[in-house]
């Protein structure tokens, strides 16, 4: 059982910055492939960045330029830097972790979710 433990959300002006933090338990976390989703009110959850245990990051195309995702393998802990906000960045952000099994396989867990509400 892999436990997240999100921080970092809140309430930011459009053009703010805000940093989401993800700590994930467990012994083997370079191991883990981490990602943000994030969903809307009314909307479908949709990936906003994810980044493999050898640190390749993706994004989707509406936060190419403005969001980072990083880890700090010696901290478990993954990092969604996120700058030059919008109103259409509000919603709730959720961690998740891709987790190796013994048998090969691997397993979502997922994070209780944080808020980011980008309003003036």
């Amino acid at each position: 059982q892999v436990q997240l433990v999100e921080s970092g959300g809140g309430v930011v002006q459009p053009g703010g910055s805000l940093r989401l933090s993800c700590a994930a338990s467990g012994s083997i976390f370079s191991t883990y492939h981490m990602a943000y989703y994030r969903q809307a009110p009314g909307k479908q959850r949709e990936l906003v960045a994810s980044i493999t245990s050898d640190s390749t990051t993706r994004y989707t195309d509406s936060v190419k330029g403005r969001f980072t995702i990083s880890r700090d393998n010696a901290k478990n802990t993954v990092y969604l830097q996120m700058n030059s906000l919008n109103p259409a960045d509000t919603a709730v952000y959720y961690c998740n972790a891709n987790v190796p099994l013994w048998n090969g396989g691997r397993r979502d867990y997922g994070g209780q979710g944080t808020q980011v509400t980008v309003s003036s």
